[in-house]
């Protein structure tokens, strides 16, 4: 494994090396780890920018299967592009009491053109045809009293959350439309959209923010509750929808915190806990 790599493992709780694998599924790349004979539920993982090469993102992978309840998928939302892990270093570092204001800031300016241009390649209505169109062919597939949920993280926790919208319902087996999954979690939600990515929800939702979240401002946590209470108003029934703030919550802290540090190590803790406590009640 090289440096890069071995760096980003510092980046998460979880020690050793990741121990699914990679196979092709409903038509992308999908790290596939847990209990592939008779799980419980199934877990959809939509990670951050930087993908299946992060380290991080397969580990998490395969502790949310740890259990052996759960047949977990980490797919490759990203058709093999996703950010380089080398800018992972520069965004969001492990450690961020090590890296200079100059450091910083002079990464970041390096980093713009190339990111500005992955940003183009993966336009809102590409990458949202992408995910929901592996979901409906893994909902059609999945037997129907098994349930799945999803977690998306940064720029995935918007689509995980979209996944619960009555809007993208489908139809299976020519039967009445349902939902694509069965229960989602969002960490640190990036560039979502209100209301629209969350006002219709169908499906119990759980939401994670950083109070000192430099790329999700805390502020989205009171506008998306706004949403709800004017559909609440509106008197129309709303699936349990939950918030929990983390702190300091740093950009990154489901992923990437830095586990030598107790209060990001407890964010890392506490945001895992989040998700299984979450499923094991809704799958």
């Amino acid at each position: 494994m090289d440096s890069a790599s071995c760096e980003c493992i510092k980046g998460t709780i979880h020690a050793g090396q990741p121990i699914g694998r990679e196979e092709p599924l409903h038509g992308l790349n999908v790290y596939v780890t847990g209990n592939r004979t008779n799980p419980r539920a199934i877990i959809v993982v939509y990670s951050d920018i930087f993908g299946i090469p992060l380290p991080n993102n397969r580990l998490i992978a395969d502790a949310y299967a740890q259990s052996g309840e759960y047949l977990v998928y980490l797919p490759d939302f990203f058709e093999g592009d996703p950010v380089p892990l080398k800018a992972a270093d520069t965004l969001i570092p492990v450690d961020a009491s090590k890296q200079s204001t100059l450091a910083k800031y002079t990464g970041i300016l390096a980093a713009a053109p190339a990111f500005l241009l992955w940003l183009r390649r993966h336009r809102e209505a590409h990458t949202h045809q992408v995910c929901m169109d592996f979901l409906a062919k893994l909902r059609r597939d999945t037997p129907s009293d098994r349930k799945i949920g999803m977690v998306g993280f940064c720029w995935g926790g918007k689509y995980a959350l979209r996944a619960g919208l009555e809007r993208n319902r489908i139809e299976v087996e020519g039967e009445k439309k349902v939902p694509l999954v069965d229960a989602v979690v969002a960490l640190h939600p990036s560039r979502l959209a209100l209301p629209e990515d969350v006002e219709d929800l169908v499906i119990p939702a759980s939401v994670g923010w950083g109070l000192e979240d430099h790329g999700v401002n805390i502020a989205l946590k009171g506008q998306m509750e706004e949403v709800h209470e004017t559909e609440r108003q509106k008197g129309r029934q709303l699936p349990e929808i939950q918030h929990q703030v983390y702190r300091p919550g740093r950009h990154g802290f489901a992923v990437r915190g830095n586990p030598d540090d107790p209060l990001e190590r407890a964010c890392l803790e506490d945001s895992e806990k989040q998700v299984l406590d979450w499923f094991a009640r809704w799958l």
